[in-house]
């Protein structure tokens, strides 16, 4: 049995501050000399760039739908690996998932999987007395869901805090913590969510003077946490030969999952960035992978790259490209009514559009690719803007739905769905076996 101090920050809904609380309070305890270990619920890729930057930690993603519960729990401990204390930052509202009652891909469930206390971030603002039913449903709710204490966002005065605390002690739940009402510890959003901390650096500085946390009582609630089973490692024991494997990395393409990359370099891969927007030609490598990302933010940089555009076109081996990777290897990308070439490796030009299209996805090979043989299914998630033409040779079919999405020629594999490949690590096998080239 493995004792692992953590804590889970949930919400009622989608905007109520938990990134805000999140980054306070990875500072707060990392200026306690604690070591803090952040983890995100669900497959968000721009929330964890903030929490990296507040604690200098890589973030890894808790998934109940992309993992069974050894899965989690083995990804769990391989993230605390060091680690004082775990952070959980929640994914939209509480008991928000998959399905209607969020029982599947939602923070509830990875809460219960965790067996972690449930810090409820609740925007105050407005609210005294009516904090009480509010914090009482989402405790009462679940029985297994064990919702320990508040963190107030968006308070108006030292004097309603006082409100909100009087009004949580009536029933027994501490306010661990608050923030005030101040524009400046907002961060700034765009359509997929908050722009990320490699652009705009989070609000830390005004954070660390505004936030007032009882430090003690957050303690003691995430020690309190059950000791949970050892699970079986995380990522795979022994390398094969070495593949080197070049990926997209700037600020139009850096949409991974770390626990993604990290077992491609378990299997052996020499992982080896390069940037779309800025390099000439390609590193040598044999596997090339294009990530999601903006594409859209910066479709004239990528378009006058001519270089880049071609040494990606005449690229030999196995490429793997989701979402904004997909759109760049396209014969072109419409923002409004401004066209602008890309790679044009695969077939269609994509067109951004008004309404998103999101949500997980378990998905079937149509054909052979470079991550799966015909007939095998994946996981997966997609969240975007674009759209793009009817593919004549696509890759995937929605298992149960009966959609095709995505192109495939046996060596290309591009696609709007976010595969999740620790789920199916034989995905990874196939990828870095010797592709013949030429």
């Amino acid at each position: 049995m493995r004792r692992i101090p953590r804590l889970v920050l949930a919400a009622p809904h989608s905007g109520a501050g938990k990134t805000t609380v999140a980054l306070a309070l990875l500072q707060a305890l990392g200026e306690r000399g604690l070591r803090v270990q952040p983890f995100k619920v669900g497959p968000d890729y721009v929330d964890p760039s903030h929490l990296e930057a507040a604690s200098g930690r890589r973030v890894y993603h808790l998934d109940g739908f992309f993992l069974h519960e050894t899965g989690l729990l083995s990804l769990f401990q391989h993230g605390a690996r060091g680690a004082d204390l775990a952070l959980v930052e929640g994914v939209m509202g509480l008991f928000d998932g998959k399905d209607a009652l969020g029982q599947v891909g939602s923070t509830a469930q990875v809460a219960k999987l965790l067996k972690a206390p449930v810090a409820l971030v609740v925007d105050a603002f407005g609210m005294a007395g009516s904090i009480v039913p509010l914090v009482q449903g989402f405790r009462s709710y679940d029985p297994g869901v064990q919702v320990v204490g508040v963190f107030a966002n968006r308070v108006g005065s030292p004097r309603h805090a006082e409100l909100l605390r009087e009004a949580l002690n009536s029933v027994g739940l501490p306010l661990l913590g608050w923030l005030p009402q101040d524009p400046l510890l907002q961060i700034p959003e765009r359509h997929l969510g908050l722009v990320l901390a490699g652009e705009i650096p989070p609000p830390l500085e005004a954070l660390r003077r505004a936030f007032q946390v009882d430090l003690e009582a957050v303690l003691r609630l995430a020690t309190s946490a059950l000791p949970l089973p050892e699970a079986p490692p995380f990522l795979p024991e022994g390398k094969r030969a070495g593949v080197r494997v070049a990926y997209a990395w700037d600020r139009a393409f850096r949409f991974y999952y770390p626990e993604g990359l990290e077992l491609l370099e378990a299997l052996g891969a020499e992982l080896i960035p390069f940037s779309p927007l800025e390099d000439l030609a390609l590193p040598r490598a044999e596997v090339l992978l294009l990530g999601g990302g903006y594409p859209e933010l910066f479709a004239a940089q990528l378009a006058e790259n001519r270089a880049m555009r071609e040494a990606i076109r005449l690229f030999p081996g196995p490429v793997v490209a989701e979402c904004g990777g997909y759109m760049y290897l396209s014969q072109g990308l419409w923002v409004g009514e401004d066209f602008f070439p890309m790679v044009g490796l695969v077939p269609g030009e994509a067109r951004m559009a008004e309404r998103p299209v999101l949500g997980y996805r378990e998905v079937e090979a149509l054909r052979d690719n470079p991550v799966a043989r015909k007939g095998e299914a994946f996981k997966g998630h997609e969240f975007h803007y674009a759209r793009m033409e009817p593919s004549p040779s696509p890759a995937w079919q929605r298992v149960g739905g009966g959609e095709v999405e995505g192109y495939t020629d046996g060596r290309v594999l591009a696609s709007f769905v976010h595969l999740y490949l620790p789920a199916q690590p034989r995905g990874v096998h196939r990828l870095l076996t010797p592709f013949p080239q030429g």
